[in-house]
């Protein structure tokens, strides 16, 4: 059976190369935090939020830091990879799911329990496929699953809390001048 997955994900990986122009190829040269890396493309140089996931915060620890290590053993710098681009966000950056020579970098974060499927985001994701993989990291008790079955906090609401406690902070300093 993990040979059959192993030539479907071999043979889905092959179709997409086919299908992406090489004009999409970039080369790693740095990364960001579990779902942000940056690349050249040619004489460019852009940032790539990787779609259909949402990574632990860099201050969500040691969840952050697991999830970044995962992304740069999966995209080493220097190393290939192929952009499928959907968008571009409010921050300016490329929206993309990343393939290389391992298969979609994007799902192997949700398989090994270092990402979360982005739910916001899925539309233009193989939306059946990452919510399999993060059930299946949830069922194994993997990575940000191994706190039990709820998982840590989101990183969407992680994020929200954050903005909320910062704002509620700026309004208390207000009121006591």
């Amino acid at each position: 059976e993990r040979r059959e997955d192993a030539m479907t994900a071999a043979a889905a990986l092959l179709l997409a190369l086919c299908i992406t122009t090489s004009a999409n190829a970039a080369t790693v040269f740095s990364v960001g935090d579990g779902d942000t890396i940056r690349v050249s493309e040619g004489s460019s140089r852009l940032t790539i939020r990787l779609a259909c996931i949402d990574a632990p915060e860099t201050s969500q620890r040691p969840w952050g830091g697991r999830s970044r290590g995962l992304l740069k053993q999966l995209t080493p710098v220097g190393s290939e990879v192929t952009l499928r681009v959907q968008t571009t966000d409010r921050y300016g950056r490329t929206v993309a799911e990343l393939l290389n020579h391992r298969g979609n970098v994007n799902q192997l974060m949700v398989e090994a329990g270092q990402a979360f499927a982005y739910r916001r985001y899925l539309r233009q994701c193989d939306s059946q496929r990452y919510l399999q993989l993060e059930s299946e990291a949830k069922r194994q008790g993997t990575g940000i699953w191994s706190v039990g079955p709820s998982g840590i906090t989101r990183p969407w609401d992680y994020r929200r809390g954050r903005r909320n406690s910062a704002s509620s902070a700026r309004s208390s300093r207000k009121s006591v001048s």
